[in-house]
């Protein structure tokens, strides 16, 4: 009864502020769109009226734009709204692109909290004076996010030399904060779910933990310094992209330390040419760093805009800012890589036929219904030059398509789809004459070939073939075990036990001829 007491004053406010932008309209919009009962929606419709829109003092002109009037107000109510906003703007298959778009350009930015805090914060979380700490502390923050601000200082190194670093310090009572909102959110989307059975498909709940678990990867700077440490990992060797090293010595739950970057911002393209950086060179590099971390590693940095992305003295590119990550399980892949083909292929059964095999649209769905749907997505863009093609859009327009199959939402294609809409925008900027995707075209085909050709699918079928036949010996024993005691007690199994029992060894041992015979017609292929 509390518990929802106080959301719903929460949400009085946040409803207040919303009709003070005009952004209830656009969001009441969006939310009965998507089919949610008109009883949620009495307070919305109450605040948009004209009397109300009075009362709450409407701060924003007419003509500005629905997403325009949503991201103020968001960026109005705080940390978790900002954040919130961010993570919406993955969801064009909700709120429409035009929106999405808008509140991608939601700035993570708030006034910078007072220096002497972020001091008491450093010594408090790492047990010793700022002095010992650091040979140089600037009191001034480079940055100002709803999470945390960064400021500069050097450090003494063991060979007697300084270099400098980037200082990360939460805001004081970030926790708290986003608390009362996440209780709030997830408050809302356990009634959703609830009450309306047409929208569960969009897993409220799942999308509300999905962002509670970002939220706290960001507000532990221990768990951002393993993941940039990871992604490092991932990179060893490769000069093209750097990753700062972690100060461990200097990071804790509330502070992180590592190496300072200098570059040209990646969006910079008068200083780019200034500098004498070939545009073409530098963007095929991002692409193929790009195609590594979803593809070969499944790990990629979740926040790629251009803030978060600099071209180092060198031309090889460093990043920024690892509180948001995504992962790609090897299923999910080779989903990606199957679709990608039959795009390109114009086999739109088999990229209909992959969204079924992957279970994202459910067996009760028409396959033949799914694939003209997607040709209707594959031939408009067919024939067209590949610099105004944009997969990202594409990957967009699929996502609305599969909403009338009851496709679930996939989070870590939505950040994956967010990610791919910066890169391709960075792209146009420098230059929009090229695609992005197509500089990367030699690793995309090598992958392709190594991991989706015929060779390749043989691998893995002996692989989850043997497998499976990896549980015979467990089968076996549990069998031998069962026949002791019956030798012993005179007790037999149960019959239906007893055709389970076989029926487990049966499916155990024939994968091994299957795979003894993948690996003939391998043989056979290498030949």
């Amino acid at each position: 009864m509390l518990r929802a007491l106080r959301n719903l004053l929460r949400l009085l406010t946040i409803v207040r502020t919303l009709a003070r932008y005009g952004a209830l309209g656009p969001l009441r919009a969006a939310v009965e769109g998507a089919g949610v009962a008109p009883t949620m929606l009495v307070a919305g419709r109450l605040l948009t009226t004209r009397r109300a829109r009075r009362w709450s003092g409407d701060k924003w002109p007419e003509d500005k734009r629905p997403g325009e009037r949503i991201a103020a107000a968001f960026g109005e109510l705080g940390p978790a709204f900002i954040k919130l906003g961010q993570m919406l703007s993955t969801r064009s298959d909700l709120l429409g692109e035009a929106v999405a778009a808008d509140l991608s350009t939601l700035q993570d930015r708030l006034p910078p909290f007072d220096p002497a805090v972020a001091r008491a914060t450093i010594e408090a979380e790492l047990g010793a004076l700022i002095d010992e700490l650091f040979t140089g502390f600037d009191d001034r923050p480079v940055s100002a996010a709803s999470i945390a601000q960064v400021h500069y200082a050097t450090i003494a190194r063991e060979d007697g030399e300084t270099e400098e670093v980037a200082v990360k310090v939460l805001r004081p009572g970030i926790e708290q904060a986003f608390a009362r909102d996440l209780d709030l959110l997830m408050w809302l989307a356990e009634l959703v779910e609830r009450t309306q059975p047409k929208l569960r498909r969009l897993r409220p709940v799942e999308v509300v933990r999905t962002f509670a678990e970002t939220v706290r990867i960001e507000m532990d700077l221990r768990l951002e310094a393993a993941a940039a440490a990871e992604l490092a990992q991932n990179f060893a060797g490769d000069p093209t992209y750097r990753v700062p090293a972690v100060d461990w010595r200097r990071t804790a739950r509330r502070v992180m330390t590592q190496q300072r970057l200098t570059g040209i911002p990646m969006d910079d393209r008068a200083a780019l040419v200034a500098a004498g950086f070939d545009i073409e060179a530098v963007l095929t590099r991002a692409a193929a760093i790009f195609f590594k971390q979803v593809f070969r590693d499944g790990y990629f940095h979740g926040d790629q805009h251009p803030g978060n992305m600099f071209v180092g003295p060198d031309g090889n590119i460093g990043a920024v800012d690892f509180g948001i990550m995504g992962r790609l399980d090897r299923k999910t892949r080779y989903y990606l890589a199957d679709m990608l083909l039959g795009f390109l292929e114009r086999d739109y059964r088999r990229v209909a036929q992959v969204h079924f095999d992957a279970g994202y649209v459910p067996p009760t769905q028409s396959l033949d219904h799914f694939a003209q749907a997607i040709r209707s997505i594959g031939e408009p863009i067919f024939g067209r030059p590949l610099n105004e093609i944009s997969f990202a859009r594409m990957l967009g327009h699929l996502f609305r398509i599969a909403e009338a199959f009851e496709m679930e939402a996939q989070p870590q294609l939505l950040l994956l789809q967010k990610n791919m809409l910066m890169a391709e925008g960075v792209s146009r900027q420098l230059d929009p004459s090229l695609n992005i995707w197509t500089l990367a075209q030699p690793l995309i085909e090598r992958w392709m070939r190594e991991n989706r050709g015929p060779e390749a699918r043989i691998l893995e079928a002996v692989e989850d073939a043997l497998r499976a036949a990896g549980r015979l010996p467990d089968l076996l024993a549990a069998a031998e075990r069962a026949a002791v005691a019956v030798a012993d007690t005179g007790v037999k199994p149960h019959p239906t036990a007893l055709r389970a029992r076989d029926r487990e060894i049966r499916r155990a041992v024939l994968p091994l001829w299957v795979a003894v015979g993948l690996l003939a017609a391998l043989i056979l292929l290498a030949l």
